[in-house]
Parts: C-alpha cells; structure tokens; sequence
C-alpha cells in the first residue's frame, strides 16, 4: 500500500474524543437502563430520551473510529454528533422552563440542564466533535475510494 493509499489513523486529541464519546455512551446506557428497568413509569419520556442519547453516543463513537477509513462513516459521524448537539440545546433549554421542567424529572436525562449531571460533558463533546471532523475531513480521493 502507498502513503496516499493508506487509511489515517485517529491519534492526539481525536483519541481522546473517541475515550470520552465511550465513556459517556457506558455511562448514558447504563443510567438509562437502570431507570428503564426499576424506575420507568415515574418519568418515561426523561428515561428513554436518555436511552436515545446513549444510542447516539454509541454510534458517534463507532462512527468517528471508523470515519478516518470511511467517507460514508464520517457523514455518520457527522449526523451522529449533530443530533446530539441539537439535543443538548433543545433538552438543556426546555429543562429550564417552568412550564415543560417538571418533565425531565429532576436531571433524569443525559441532556438536561445542557448535561449539568455530567459535569455540562454533553454540551462541550459536540462542539469539540464538530471541530475534530471539520479539521479532519477525509480527501476527496479518499472519500470517492471509499464510498
């Protein structure tokens, strides 16, 4: 295999956004979970919204290692971290109002109050998610190979 022929590697600072994408799609499946199966019928919407940022988080994992071989994983990636920032800033925002917080059930989800449960994690990683693809586009000769 030549040099331009070779897949890049996710190294430096895109390490560690795949760690912590990780680490929150454990945390966020393992939270939901727990209120899915003992606690459901106190706050269902809260609890499987937490269960769809954790499928989210998953798969933004999975896409942003496979977006350094894949032109269509890194539009995965793409969509992937997208909903995730737009869920953090409808979820944060509506959590705060009055009329609609009673229910998110008292930081029941990932993203209530911008992710404040998670030390505010969820409201940076997509922004820094956003910049790490941006900066890491794949070629075009790439992209058209791998397509």
């Amino acid at each position: 295999m030549t040099e331009p022929d070779r897949p890049r590697r996710i190294g430096g600072l895109g390490t560690v956004l795949v760690w912590v994408y990780g680490i929150l799609a454990l945390a966020a499946t393992g939270r939901s979970a727990s209120q899915i199966i003992s606690r459901f019928s106190e706050a269902p919407v809260p609890y499987l919204l937490s269960a769809l940022a954790a499928v989210v988080y998953i798969l933004a994992t999975v896409a942003l290692v496979a977006s350094s071989r894949s032109s269509g994983w890194y539009r995965v990636a793409w969509a992937a971290v997208s909903f995730e920032l737009v869920g953090v800033l409808i979820i944060g925002a509506l959590s705060f109002v009055p009329a609609v917080e009673n229910l998110f059930h008292a930081e029941a989800t990932v993203w209530t109050h911008f992710g404040s449960g998670y030390v505010w994690v969820p409201l940076v990683l997509p922004f820094l998610g956003m910049w790490w693809l941006t900066s890491h586009a794949p070629s075009r000769s790439g992209a058209e190979a791998t397509s």
